[in-house]
């Protein structure tokens, strides 16, 4: 069975088909800019990259364009659609409607359209993509897989916010939490590298990139985690302040005379590592700049650092103990001094690492922890696309 997984950015689309026997990717793909005229797609197969200009005014152009790659005696990796075993598509907010992958219906996309408030920039773009689906290959079984479905086991006290109670029943504000496919595949990736039953783990999982949070799970289930009600929440990221005091953006409102979809891009945009380093969002140049005595760059990284630490001490005390800690994602696949200096404050526990094996560590999978270590302390790159891929095939 082949199973081809999308996920539709607002104006961006990215695609791989895996064959399901193998879990090997056939073909993978990134189509950008869509909507605008200079909209173009990178397709790879067989390891090389192809690229078509090609302008798509909206995703089911792009969609339709990228099954004609697909099925390309050249470019392609099937004869014709019949066989694809189903699509899986990728859904960043399923708000309270969904607590596992759903079968994609009208009923289902309503409920999606229905979150795209707490999502404006992804569930819209998503809903669109479903649709061009149905329109294009209406006889292929569609699947949707939600960042948010992972964390619904969090219990009430863990996800409610201390604020009138009216607010949670009449908009449904409340924690949700993000990246849940990387943090199911991580945690599940973890136990079988560890050869132990993930029923008996506590695991926290630490997804550090662009966009990063941290999430505690117990026997195989998120109990808590750092982003809330929109992934702006939580530990600081590249761009994005994480949790304030929120005095903080009513005061700036006041004293700036901002309106609150400016506040918000200064929260999303111009904040986190980027806003206190004033050099990048990009780690790698923020480690650079702090290594060549950069004041503000090392202000940012130590900040960072701690506001992770913090949350996986929050976890801790989630699950009463920890087993093991995993690092993913760009920083936390790839940035060694990172998840060093997380660790150190973790000593006091017994945690140690290897640092120099450590160091050699970037984008594999890898036990960074020494035989001493009361703490399990591992690295496992994300496959968001194979969970999804995975659940896609499960479903009946």
């Amino acid at each position: 069975m082949k199973i081809l997984v999308l996920n539709s950015g607002s104006s961006s689309l990215k695609y791989q088909i895996i064959d399901m026997e193998t879990e090997e990717v056939l073909a993978k793909g990134y189509y950008e800019r869509i909507g605008q005229e200079n909209s173009f797609l990178t397709h790879t197969v067989n390891g090389e990259k192809h690229k078509f200009e090609r302008h798509a005014k909206n995703h089911e152009q792009a969609i339709q364009f990228v099954l004609t790659r697909l099925t390309n005696p050249h470019y392609g990796v099937i004869k014709d659609l019949s066989e694809l075993g189903g699509i899986g598509h990728r859904v960043v907010h399923g708000g309270e409607y969904f607590s596992e992958p759903v079968i994609i219906t009208e009923e289902v996309i309503g409920k999606i359209e229905k979150c795209s408030s707490l999502a404006p920039l992804h569930n819209p773009a998503a809903v669109e993509g479903m649709k061009a689906c149905k329109k294009i290959a209406p006889n292929i079984k569609m699947v949707a897989v939600f960042d948010t479905a992972f964390h619904q086991t969090l219990p009430k006290e863990r996800y409610i916010y201390p604020i009138p109670y009216e607010y949670y029943k009449k908009y449904g504000i409340r924690k949700y939490g993000a990246h849940g496919t990387s943090h199911q595949y991580v945690s599940l990736r973890t136990a079988e590298l560890a050869g132990k039953d993930i029923k008996d783990l506590k695991i926290i999982s630490c997804h550090l990139g662009q966009g990063a949070s941290i999430c505690a799970i117990q026997n195989g289930k998120s109990v808590e985690t750092s982003m809330g009600l929109t992934p702006l929440g939580g530990i600081s990221m590249g761009t994005r302040s994480g949790d304030l005091d929120p005095s903080v953006v009513t005061y700036l409102i006041k004293k700036e005379n901002l309106s609150p979809d400016e506040m918000e891009k200064i929260l999303n945009k111009k904040s986190g590592a980027y806003g206190i380093s004033m050099v990048s969002m990009d780690f790698r140049d923020i480690e650079q700049d702090a290594a060549s005595g950069g004041h503000h760059a090392k202000l940012a990284l130590d900040n960072f650092h701690y506001l992770a630490a913090s949350y996986i001490a929050k976890c801790i005390v989630a699950m009463n103990g920890v087993d093991i800690i995993t690092f993913t994602a760009g920083v936390g696949e790839k940035g060694p001094e990172t998840r060093e200096e997380i660790c150190k404050y973790f000593k006091f526990l017994g945690l140690e690492i290897d640092k120099e094996y450590n160091k050699k560590i970037r984008g594999k999978e890898a036990k960074i922890s020494t035989p001493n270590s009361k703490i399990d302390v591992y690295v496992v790159p994300t496959n968001e696309e194979l969970m999804i891929a995975r659940q896609t095939k499960k479903i009946q």
